[in-house]
């Protein structure tokens, strides 16, 4: 382990800052598209089906290639074409699956007062107008000195060039000095580590088979809570005081 002191915390956000959910995105999509063909139940079926196997095509080259996307591009591909009402429709079938871990705040505002910058790093479709609704909606927006959401940029992680982005966002220069914290050991842990950085893993979430990449990385610490992190950072900067 590098002795570098840790200067900036980045964080991932669904399964880390968010608590992880199982849902049915089928279930979701079709939500959606019934405010899309209200009169045509099948269309909708079928639609809600062709945006299922859009999204799955594009995180699989997430996955793969570690190139981005976004919501319009899962749309395009689907050829289904969004209405103002049905974006409505789409965030309000998520909010329920936007909620914080319970020691998120406490967490971020502990590292702040220790003159830590915080960010995230998301692998995510959305653009960030919608990422900062919920951080606002959530008390967190104010609480974080840079944010890097992956529908704004070429790169998702674990490609290095995500995670070095986030750095730049929260203005530090060094990978070493930063710390990456997330739920998945391919994306976050073996992507941060490639990248100079450290790595802490909260393992909670069940991610499913199809999103695992071809490598693990082995993190620096593992965490139950985030509550953990503001110790475990003392102690290793203690260390290379």
């Amino acid at each position: 382990m590098t002795n570098a002191k840790i200067e900036a915390v980045l964080f991932d956000w669904g399964g880390t800052l968010a608590t992880w959910h199982d849902i049915s995105l089928y279930e979701t999509w079709r939500a959606v598209t019934a405010l899309l063909h209200p009169d045509n139940p099948g269309n909708a079926d079928e639609l809600a089906a062709r945006l299922v196997a859009a999204e799955g095509t594009v995180w699989r080259r997430s996955r793969d290639e570690h190139r981005s996307s976004t919501l319009e591009e899962v749309c395009a591909l689907a050829e289904v074409v969004m209405t103002p009402a049905a974006l409505a429709e789409y965030e309000r079938q998520w909010d329920p699956h936007t909620e914080l871990e319970p020691d998120a705040v406490d967490t971020l505002q502990a590292l702040r007062n220790r003159g830590l910058k915080v960010g995230v790093l998301s692998n995510t479709l959305w653009p960030r107008r919608r990422h900062e609704e919920v951080f606002a909606r959530d008390g967190v927006l104010d609480l974080l000195d840079g944010a890097v959401y992956t529908s704004e940029i070429a790169h998702t992680k674990p490609h290095p060039e995500a995670f070095l982005a986030a750095m730049r966002a929260v203005g530090v220069s060094e990978p070493s000095r930063c710390l990456f914290v997330g739920d998945r050991l391919f994306d976050d842990v073996w992507g941060a580590q490639n990248a100079g950085m450290r790595a802490a893993h909260l393992p909670h979430s069940a991610i499913p088979q199809e999103q695992i990449g071809h490598t693990e990385g082995t993190p620096d610490a593992t965490v139950q809570r985030l509550a953990e992190l503001p110790p475990l950072i003392d102690s290793w900067n203690e260390a290379a005081a």
